[in-house]
């Protein structure tokens, strides 16, 4: 079942299902492949100005499609972007954070929990 707000037979219904069918194709779980699906017709529709609230993450970042697993398969550290690192060690309250890359980022933010 697509993500609420979308409606049935729309182009997002469809991607949805797409999605959700391709994850599962390569062996997730059908909750998980449910959860990908929803997270990237969200964002794509916070994209595109269809949804009624979106994040700067949504909004700002690469979009799913573009992005393909970009973040995913590669031989360097992987997990949070570097501005989602950023966003916690300003909640953290890391001094110096706007001067640093990724990496600093990423050893202050395990630093300081």
């Amino acid at each position: 079942m697509p993500p609420r707000g979308v409606k049935k037979g729309t182009k997002r219904a469809r991607q949805y299902e797409h999605i959700k069918e391709s994850e599962k194709d390569q062996g997730r779980s059908e909750g998980r492949a449910e959860e990908i699906a929803a997270r990237t017709v969200n964002k794509e529709r916070a994209r595109s100005g269809e949804s009624r609230t979106r994040s700067r993450t949504s909004t700002r970042d690469m979009s799913s499609s573009r992005r393909g697993g970009q973040r995913s398969g590669t031989n360097r550290p992987k997990g949070r972007t570097r501005d989602q690192l950023y966003n916690e060690a300003r909640k953290l309250g890391v001094d110096g954070r706007s001067k640093m890359n990724k990496a600093q980022l990423q050893r202050a933010v395990d630093a300081k929990k």
